[in-house]
């Protein structure tokens, strides 16, 4: 089964901003529907370590997709995702940077987003 790996690059400046987008991906994972039903695989976002290779980014989220359609509904039509975007647009110092694979699916892949 293909899928869509996705990895999403925030540079939120402050620990206050970067909870506050933790939170919003949270959120995002409860609230995330396409035809009434949960269609995202897997969402995290987690803080990056302390590395001056990271460049400035501090929160990475990963974001599974079990189709480059539902990835295209998350970025234009996705409600739950518009709301995070609004939240992190006063959190971030810059656009996030955003990347994605389309990969086989193995279990160990998975367990990754649990």
């Amino acid at each position: 089964m293909g899928v869509i790996f996705r990895s999403t690059l925030f540079k939120a400046p402050d620990a206050e901003s970067q909870a506050r987008l933790l939170e919003a991906y949270s959120t995002l994972k409860q609230n995330q529907v396409k035809d009434g039903k949960p269609y995202i695989i897997g969402v995290e976002a987690r803080l990056l370590l302390d590395d001056p290779r990271s460049n400035g980014y501090t929160v990475v989220a990963r974001t599974l997709f079990s189709s480059v359609e539902d990835m295209k509904y998350y970025d234009t039509e996705c409600p739950a995702h518009k709301e995070l975007r609004k939240t992190a647009s006063g959190l971030i110092a810059e656009r996030p940077l955003v990347v994605a694979v389309e990969s086989e699916a193995t279990e160990a892949m998975l367990a990754l987003l649990g």
